[in-house]
């Protein structure tokens, strides 16, 4: 039931097509799951147009010198705030409208089968919810959702880009790139008359509901990752090099309760000299070569 789609590869790097020895790998290693936990990164989605952080030549960090927000500087600062819910204002559109890829849709299917146990995802892109995906957790939240830091209310993004609006009905600008995390880059020239509206029930501080780089998952969520992991037979990272620790933790428990783990991902990982099986493929070519 995968529909096919086009992929993007402005975003991804340079790759040779799937080995049959791998693909068989593979294959062997999903068959002999009855319970599969799969992890998933920013490599998943790169097929959808979002470019990632790390990867060599075309992520964030090999194309620009710009850094993500720090959640310390985005708690301290109104101006830190300001210049990160400007780009976000411009970003949202292209990036609120991205759809999902065949690796994304793959993985709904193996859900929908019975074969995928659990999915979490570090990405906040709601690409797999918009699969349909639902036995998953996202590990750091998802864009698509803010909440105010005074009160806790919840209010969704589309609706907060209504209020940006009639904000600022006269205030534009062109965007210079697009990140990751769905902003885009902007002078501070650009930014210095954006109005950020403040939480209509409590007037206190929005911010989406994501975690940003500097700040913690909850134990509460960690504590429940957990749990699915010790319900799971094996393990497969998809599109991650794993080098956050926030995921990599979940690699290292698996290793220790000697599970089988595979990876898929284009570039070296941190998971690399104690996996099962190494891939480097694309997800969205890859993953669909699997029944």
């Amino acid at each position: 039931s995968v529909s096919r789609t086009s992929p993007n590869l402005a975003f991804v790097p340079a790759c040779l097509p799937p080995d049959p020895v791998e693909v068989e790998e593979l294959q062997r290693f999903v068959s002999n799951s009855k319970k599969l936990f799969v992890m998933t990164g920013a490599g998943i989605s790169t097929e959808s147009g979002i470019p990632d952080y790390r990867s060599e030549g075309v992520g964030l960090y090999a194309r620009t010198d710009r850094r993500p927000i720090q959640y310390a500087e985005f708690i301290r600062s109104a101006s830190a705030r300001q210049r990160y819910w400007a780009r976000n204002f411009v970003g949202w559109p292209q990036f609120s409208s991205y759809q999902p890829n065949t690796a994304h849709l793959v993985l709904r299917d193996w859900e929908k089968l019975g074969k995928l146990h659990w999915l979490v995802t570090q990405n906040v892109d709601a690409l797999h919810t918009k699969a349909g995906s639902q036995r998953m957790t996202e590990l750091h939240g998802c864009t698509h959702r803010v909440f105010c830091l005074g009160c806790g209310d919840q209010t969704s993004r589309s609706e907060l880009q209504e209020h940006f609006e009639a904000l600022n009905p006269t205030w534009k600008a062109e965007a210079l790139g697009v990140a990751p995390d769905g902003d885009v880059f902007l002078t501070d020239e650009q930014v210095r008359n954006f109005h950020v509206p403040a939480c209509s029930k409590c007037g206190g501080i929005l911010k989406p509901d994501v975690t940003f780089f500097g700040d913690t998952v909850s134990r509460e969520k960690v504590d429940f990752v957990h749990q699915r992991l010790a319900e799971s037979d094996s393990m497969l990272v998809a599109g991650s090099s794993m080098q956050v620790y926030s995921g990599y933790r979940f690699a290292l428990a698996a290793r220790d309760k000697q599970l089988p783990i595979a990876v898929l991902n284009i570039g070296p990982t941190r998971l690399d000299h104690f996996a099962s099986l190494k891939l480097n493929s694309r997800c969205g070519e890859l993953l669909p070569l699997i029944v």
